[in-house]
């Protein structure tokens, strides 16, 4: 049985018109809550500001691949951190695989959203971070998996990724990376390598998503 809801958690049900998406992975289904149009959560103030965009209230594709990939890991003993959770499936597949899982983002309602939906799919709250990838904790640790989903959309986030993911891997860990083919791909991948570290093609999936289709290929990354 689920536990109720924290009162930060259940008070978006007044603070967002609410939908819940349900996602079939690996036999499971999934029910994940989010509010029910991205576009109306847009702040010309946080545009200005760092040019945010509420990216996280989305379930995107490349999410639902790297989760799928996930819940066939063994976690148990392990940590596990995922960037840029948005509604945190990924990182609940890692949960329900036995990972000790922190989910991060740059909005807090992203983690308030994640942790509602660990809440709901895994019957107990999830840990979680704000961080800022431009300057990311010295005390966040290392993990022995890093994941993260289509948070390459923008060149300018090559170096931060990259540099967020090799500062967060543990030594004999390994980061997933989920990418449709965005544009900052190809300087992570250089950023990386700058760095040292080892990449290969993990996977490439064939995606449908109604009238979407998309190849999202999970990019594997170790330190060198």
């Amino acid at each position: 049985m689920s536990l109720p809801f924290a009162p930060e958690l259940a008070a978006l049900g007044d603070r967002f018109v609410l939908d819940t998406r349900e996602v079939v992975i690996a036999g499971r289904t999934w029910q994940l809550d989010h509010p029910r149009s991205a576009e109306d959560l847009i702040s010309e103030a946080d545009f200005e500001h760092d040019e945010r965009l509420p990216y996280w209230a989305d379930l995107w594709p490349s999410a639902i691949v790297l989760a799928t990939e996930v819940s066939g890991l063994p976690g148990a003993g392990l940590r596990a951190l995922e960037l840029g959770c948005g509604l945190g499936l990924p990182a609940l597949a890692a949960a329900n695989a036995g990972f000790s899982v922190t989910a991060t983002d740059y909005y807090e309602d992203a983690l308030r959203f994640a942790r509602r939906n660990a809440v709901r799919n895994l019957g107990r709250d999830l840990a979680t971070r704000l961080v800022d990838w431009r300057a990311l904790p010295d005390d966040l640790g290392r993990f022995d998996l890093v994941l993260a989903a289509d948070v390459l959309y923008e060149r300018p986030y090559a170096p931060l990724v990259a540099r967020a993911v090799l500062q967060s891997l543990a030594p004999g860990g390994v980061a997933l990376v989920a990418d449709p083919g965005r544009v900052a791909l190809e300087g992570f991948r250089d950023e990386c390598l700058a760095c040292g570290a080892q990449l290969s093609v993990r996977r490439a999936v064939w995606h449908e998503d109604g009238t979407a289709k998309h190849t999202i290929t999970i990019h594997e990354v170790r330190l060198g």
